[in-house]
């Protein structure tokens, strides 16, 4: 039995064989046949007169043009919320309130400052406090009338010297009488004139200028306790609770006008030079299928920063956002129109092919492929512009439907 099953297994093997070799055999036949016969099967494409823009695709992150952010301007307790995240409000709507009794206690105090410090540069502009005004006055009142009777009875013995009737010694004590109370008098107007010395009054103005200051910071506090709106728009983020105790300098509320945005599309290096201020844009949101924003470039980057694993350049565009739809921070599609022209020749970009001599497509004239030198424009993703070599309506070979029979000159086809 194994002697007879060996010899039939050995046969099978060859009719196998035999089969796959005769297979391929009609199969070439009829690739040549076909080839032969002008019947080769092929994809084409109609030269079309069309609009065709070309544009650049890449992601973005919205951001507010108009924004305001309020922070807590000292440690304190978020006292009262009157607003929540989504909601519009206009310009000067009370959207928070802070606890401020810390920053009235402040403010009283540098108000006393104030006045205090106000209270010696008045003294100093008059020469000392009202007591001490009235007592240089009273003081001066008499060393005046002192030195006018000095000065009598000094000019009186003078002449009575001179007739004998005085003795010298009573002059010279006249004298020095006098010149006591005339320096007594200087004195006293000295120190209503200059009652103050220069390093009293700069640490007086000092310490002025020091309280004006820290009354100054104390309005700002409480101005800054009660957060309004500086214009209309629409609250897009509340991080605190109400009864919170936030720290100075912490985030309380985010507002912006989002009927304008901006976005900051991140366009990779090679693709900059095709972009200029001005070109139109349109965005898209994942997460509102169909919709699209429009705007245009406001402003291109000055320098390549690394994003991610690439080198971009921040590209700002202005966006339209009149639902308010678009929300700060989110991530978006942005594709920049570099080219828009109107009723172009255009066909696909499969038909186009090139080598050393240039750029060509087939044409299908009378059955049969021609090679037609053009000269190529913009393109898109699919279709790209002729500017010169073929006419709307002709009919362009894209490739067989036998991939074992390249499009060549003459070659006689069909389109299916």
């Amino acid at each position: 039995m194994a002697e007879n099953t060996r010899p039939a297994n050995g046969n099978g093997k060859h009719v196998w064989r035999g089969i796959i070799i005769a297979v391929l055999a009609v199969i070439l036949l009829a690739a040549f046949i076909s080839s032969r016969s002008g019947d080769v099967a092929v994809r084409a494409d109609r030269v079309a007169k069309q609009d065709l823009v070309t544009s650049i695709s890449t992601n973005g992150k919205v951001e507010p043009i108009e924004n305001f952010e309020a922070h807590g301007p000292a440690p304190t307790t978020v006292k009262k919320i009157f607003v929540r995240e989504g909601q519009h409000v206009h310009a000067g709507d009370l959207l928070m309130q802070l606890e401020d009794s810390d920053a009235r206690a402040q403010a009283a105090r540098a108000l006393a400052q104030v006045k205090a410090a106000e209270a010696d540069q008045h003294a100093i502009r008059t020469g000392g406090t009202q007591e001490e005004v009235l007592n240089t006055r009273s003081e001066l009142v008499k060393a005046q009338a002192e030195r006018d009777a000095a000065q009598k009875n000094y000019d009186a013995l003078q002449r009575l010297v001179k007739t004998g009737a005085a003795a010298a010694s009573e002059v010279r004590d006249a004298a020095n009488r006098l010149a006591t109370a005339d320096a007594q008098l200087k004195l006293l107007q000295q120190k209503q004139q200059e009652r103050y010395s220069t390093p009293e009054v700069n640490r007086v103005q000092a310490q002025a200028e020091q309280a004006r200051a820290a009354y100054a910071a104390a309005q700002d506090l409480l101005k800054h306790s009660d957060i309004r709106a500086p214009f209309e728009g629409t609250v897009y983020s509340v991080p605190i609770k109400q009864g919170e105790y936030v720290q100075q300098g912490e985030l309380l509320i985010q507002l912006a006008n989002l009927r304008r945005v901006q976005v900051r599309a991140f366009v990779d290096e090679p693709e900059l030079g095709k972009l200029g201020v001005g070109q139109p844009v349109s965005v898209t949101w994942d997460a509102l299928p169909g919709k699209t924003w429009h705007g245009a470039i406001s402003q291109m980057p000055y320098t390549v920063t690394t994003y991610g694993t690439r080198n971009v350049g921040q590209v700002l565009c202005a966006v339209d956002n009149d639902d308010a739809r678009l929300l700060p921070n989110i991530n978006v599609t942005v594709n920049v129109s570099i080219a828009n022209k109107k009723e172009v020749v255009t066909v696909a970009r499969e038909a186009l092919h090139e080598d050393e001599n240039g750029r060509y497509v087939y044409v299908i004239r009378n059955g049969r492929l021609e090679r037609q030198r053009v000269e190529a424009g913009i393109a898109n993703n699919t279709r790209i512009e002729i500017t010169d070599g073929v006419q709307p309506g002709e009919m362009v070979a894209l490739n067989t439907l036998n991939p074992a029979i390249p499009l060549r000159p003459g070659l006689e086809v069909r389109v299916r």
